[in-house]
């Protein structure tokens, strides 16, 4: 490895947590302790939500290892797998509504991994503890309802027991209690379960007070659930599944003060799909994880110099292994606007552009092809990752993409209006259940919630994350996320026809006129109409830089497609049009029809009238009837040539 180039050692990662601890460069350095992950530490916040590779399940792991930044306590991960999470959704009792029912699951599953955690700490960390009479009683619960530690037994085998327990009776000799004696008066199957709990509970929070395990003397138990989107299915049982376990969460939390802190690691669309009457009672347990492009980068630095070694400094990373800039944009800027805001999107486009150098061409840094390269191919992973993303959810996502295929990335409301209708039946028909939300207002609020489009406010453009405010009926100018506009084949503003030259550079610039052309001091003919096209051209992109409600990226492309024409003009030696095979009248026609088809395509834009759009269009439209008038005559079958 020593003898290899930086490059091919240079590594961001893996795209997720686990096999990141596995390989060990997580644990290496490759971690920002960001504010999320302060938070989880601390215990100030039990929910830390995120989108799908947000970087939830890389704090979990962190908290998990023995190492610099691991929690020095005892800790429990609990991810149920499908085969769990079955048992936690069919999990009923007669008298309770299912929210309840599942929440006494979730608790019974704290109840458990705390007292065996008990049992196991008690031996350890507390001189004779094991023998303390509370102690020694949650021992023989666990021995006779089969959840001893070392006692084997897959989690979903002992869920699916204590379930039963729940619905019938559970051992509670051990606490004094006899089956069937002191629960027999219970008014329903609900009741008895939450009473035979409540024993259970009682008993777990007696013996960390009995040991002392108030989170003073040592940490306490950090109790975390991660990756319940596994087993999420979009379903009403799965809901009251997540949110027992929210209200489990809290009741334990309460019932076992600083000895158990907990910790839920959420999907953002999971939690926000949420309805319940106690959700107001969770927002100050709440932090929702936010990436900007600064901590992107920091990220990409910590990971890289964990690869690599700590010689590699911000400048030498940015500037020589990568390109400084591409296409004119500075590097960062270039990759992390092109990432949804989260870490796994940033490493897999990093790991991308190493891969397309150094894989592929053997480089020893970085190119702006390579980094081209690298990002037509992450676009189209990751539009293919928000469908899967979301295919629970919202099943119907990738039919609502053709919407925005090879079109402008700025997309008015009345412009996707008109889009939509032309596909509102096929997606009725296609997705039944979801008709309610299959309306433009619908299809817009879940694009926004997606990342897929921003929504512009101001001068900015914001995307979910960005800003907490929804969509507002009043707004109406939507972008499409640049992540995913190279996939779409939606790389330009608005939808317009490129302008393109007519003549070649070499004759146009070749020099090739005749003496007595170039020695005239008067205008001839030719001269004043190109004169009179350049000026058409300088009105316009007045009128452009006057249309300041534009927006920025629309008014840069017509900008730069009516320079383009000016640039053509430009290049015509004065006097010496026909001596370089240019027909000056064929010209101004030819760009005068590309003006009439560019004022066409920026009327049907949708793009609305206080944007100063209209004013521009007319004025496009008054600088094609100057041309023609200048040209004496209307556009003729000479216009068919090729490129207009």
């Amino acid at each position: 490895m020593a003898d290899q180039p930086m490059l091919a050692q240079l590594h961001f990662g893996r795209e997720d947590a686990e096999r990141d601890v596995t390989e060990g460069l997580l644990l290496r350095g490759g971690f920002l302790r960001n504010a999320a992950y302060r938070a989880a530490l601390s215990g100030r916040k039990m929910l830390i939500i995120g989108r799908k590779g947000s970087g939830k399940s890389a704090i979990c792991m962190q908290l998990m290892s023995d190492g610099e930044g691991g929690h020095r306590g005892g800790k429990v991960l609990v991810t149920p797998d499908e085969a769990a999470g079955e048992e936690i959704r069919r999990f009923e009792l007669q008298g309770l509504p299912g929210d309840s029912a599942k929440a006494l699951i979730w608790r019974y599953v704290f109840a458990v991994h705390a007292a065996r955690h008990l049992v196991d700490h008690a031996k350890g960390a507390h001189d004779g503890g094991h023998k303390t009479d509370s102690v020694k009683a949650l021992g023989r619960f666990l021995k006779q309802n089969g959840e001893a530690p070392g006692g084997g037994g897959r989690f979903v085998e002992r869920l699916a027991q204590g379930a039963r327990g729940l619905q019938t009776s559970l051992s509670l000799e051990a606490f004094g209690v006899k089956a069937g004696v002191d629960l027999a008066q219970s008014p329903s199957e609900g009741a008895r379960a939450a009473r035979q709990l409540e024993i259970v509970e009682r008993g777990v929070a007696r013996a960390f007070a009995d040991l002392g395990c108030d989170g003073v003397v040592h940490p306490p138990l950090l109790l975390m659930v991660d990756q319940l989107e596994q087993v999420w299915s979009a379903e009403p049982d799965s809901n009251s599944m997540v949110i027992g376990l929210l209200l489990a969460a809290k009741h334990a939390a309460s019932l076992y003060g600083r000895s158990v802190r907990f910790l839920l690691f959420l999907r953002a669309d999971i939690y926000d799909s949420l309805s319940f009457g106690e959700g107001d009672k969770f927002h100050g347990d709440e932090l929702r994880i936010a990436w900007t492009q600064q901590a992107l980068r920091d990220l990409a630095l910590a990971r890289a110099r964990a690869s690599v070694g700590d010689e590699l400094t911000e400048e030498r990373l940015w500037k020589e292994l990568f390109p400084g800039t591409v296409g004119g944009e500075e590097i960062t800027g270039h990759l992390f606007g092109r990432c949804l805001p989260r870490p796994r999107d940033a490493i897999q486009f990093l790991n991308l552009c190493q891969e397309k150098a150094w894989l592929d061409h053997e480089r020893e840094r970085i190119t702006e092809a390579d980094v081209a390269q690298a990002g037509r191919q992450f676009s189209e992973w990751k539009l293919k990752d928000l469908t899967s993303e979301y295919l629970v959810a919202h099943p119907f996502l990738r039919n609502l993409f053709p919407l925005f295929q090879n079109s402008g990335y700025v997309v008015t409301r009345a412009a996707l209006a008109r889009r939509f209708e032309t596909a509102a039946e096929t997606l009725h028909h296609d997705f039944p259940a979801y008709a309610n939300t299959l309306t433009l207002p619908g299809v817009i609020d879940v694009l926004y919630g997606a990342g897929f489009l921003g929504v512009r406010r101001g001068n900015d453009v914001v995307y979910a994350g960005d800003d907490g405010l929804p969509v507002q009926p009043h707004e109406t100018e939507f972008q499409v996320h640049p992540c995913f506009r190279v996939a779409l084949g939606a790389t330009t503003p608005v939808d317009l026809r490129r302008y393109q030259p007519q003549f070649a550079d070499a004759r146009v610039s070749s020099g090739n006129f005749s003496p007595a052309a170039s020695g005239s001091s008067s205008l001839n003919r030719d001269d004043r109409l190109l004169m009179q096209l350049a000026r058409s051209c300088h009105s316009i992109l007045a009128q452009v830089g006057r249309a300041v409600a534009l927006t920025r990226d629309v008014r840069d492309e017509i900008t730069h497609q009516v320079n383009r024409v000016l640039d053509e003009v430009n290049g015509i030696p004065p006097g010496a049009a026909a001596s370089v095979g240019v027909d000056v009248d064929d010209h101004l026609l030819c760009t005068a029809h590309y003006f009439t088809t560019l004022a066409a395509q920026l009327r049907d834009s949708g793009l609305e009238e206080n944007t100063g759009i209209g004013d521009v269009v007319r004025r496009v439209e008054e600088e094609v009837r100057r041309l023609r008038r200048s040209a004496g005559g209307s556009y003729g079958s000479s216009g068919d040539s090729s490129g207009y």
